[in-house]
């Protein structure tokens, strides 16, 4: 690591910088040179809202026009957390104009999207990257640690359970509908599907680590008048293994429910639980696992901020030139299992890959 720092700008105001604002600021190898809006004044009251005290508020540059910030040659990397339906376009801008790009999930609505984003990354030479900051709390490398040690076995089913209950200040999520990026499936479906995909790749954790993919998908929504998921669950068949077991992963989201962002992994041998993938900054995580013996665990983690550390993951990608730990192939994948998905909610009917 050297004493260079990346210079960041964001690129809109949504609610999800209260965590990613600090986390660019704070981060060891990342400095925040600018912010953008399209409201008048937004990108300034976002700034003063959510900078750490005592940070010079001086040093960034406030924009009510998101192509200023992205003609800003002082920028190197944005991050762009504007609606779902928006990534795609604007990802496209900052990294035609020689911007790396962190993209807050779903990095696109259709896997045709991803794609184009990943040609113009290619195109330009800039790193890209789907933010999915869950992934780098230590608690997963640990999930992953024990998984690939044999302790509990095959890996044969995996559930994932994601929700949090819908407030006043978030219903533009659901003020749209699927093919528009609204509702629970863009929102925290991506979380769920990624978990499957992760947690059935583990079976091969000892090796090059991969994810699994899914061969097809059955899945149930409630809609809402304009066609946004309020609630979906719904069956990923992963196949069978090399002795013929099934392996399928359940998940349901939902905007009805209290917060919960939980995945469980049952083997063979045993499972393992992580009890909460969306952690704040002070909470202790835990992760338990059992055997077939009796044995039970609870391992606890000190507290760590994974946004943080997902700033800094991308950031030594930039500066030090080394592949993003999520790929575009992992971005792609999980795409193609959303769309699926989702058409299997509108056809009421099962869907093969």
């Amino acid at each position: 690591m050297t004493d260079k720092k990346l210079k960041w700008g964001i690129l809109g105001s949504a609610r999800v910088c209260e965590r990613l604002l600090p986390a660019i600021i704070e981060a060891p190898n990342s400095q925040l040179v600018a912010i953008a809006s399209r409201r008048e004044g937004a990108a300034q009251a976002t700034l003063q809202k959510y900078a750490p005290a005592g940070f010079n508020l001086a040093g960034v540059k406030c924009y009510d026009s998101l192509q200023a910030l992205i003609d800003n040659p002082d920028v190197d990397a944005v991050y762009c957390p504007m609606a779902n339906g928006e990534h795609a376009v604007w990802a496209i801008k900052a990294i035609n104009a020689g911007k790396h790009v962190l993209i807050e999930k779903p990095m696109a609505l259709t896997v045709a999207d991803v794609e184009a984003i990943e040609a113009a990354a290619i195109n330009n030479n800039v790193k890209v990257m789907e933010g999915f900051m869950y992934r780098f709390h230590p608690q997963h490398a640990r999930v992953q640690e024990i998984v690939a040690s044999g302790l509990i076995g095959d890996v044969l089913s995996v559930r994932a359970s994601y929700s949090f209950l819908m407030r006043p200040a978030r219903m533009y999520r659901i003020a749209s509908g699927v093919e528009s990026g609204g509702g629970a499936m863009w929102d925290i479906g991506p979380y769920a599907i990624h978990s499957l995909r992760w947690c059935f790749g583990l079976a091969n954790a000892g090796q090059d680590y991969k994810p699994l993919e899914p061969v097809s998908v059955v899945a149930h929504s409630k809609l809402n008048d304009v066609g946004a998921d309020i609630v979906t669950s719904g069956v990923l068949d992963f196949g069978r293994d090399a002795e013929g077991r099934a392996r399928f992963g359940h998940f349901d989201i939902s905007f009805e429910r209290s917060r919960k962002s939980e995945y469980e992994i049952i083997g063979s041998k045993g499972w393992i639980k992580c009890h909460a993938a969306w952690v704040f900054q002070n909470d202790v995580p835990v992760i338990s696992w059992a055997l077939e013996d009796g044995k039970y665990a609870e391992e606890r983690f000190a507290p760590s901020n994974h946004f943080n550390l997902e700033i800094e993951h991308f950031s030594d990608c930039v500066l030090n030139d080394r592949q993003p730990h999520l790929t575009f192939e992992d971005a792609k994948a999980n795409c193609r299992a959303i769309e699926l998905t989702l058409q299997s909610v509108l056809t009421g009917r099962m869907v093969a890959f």
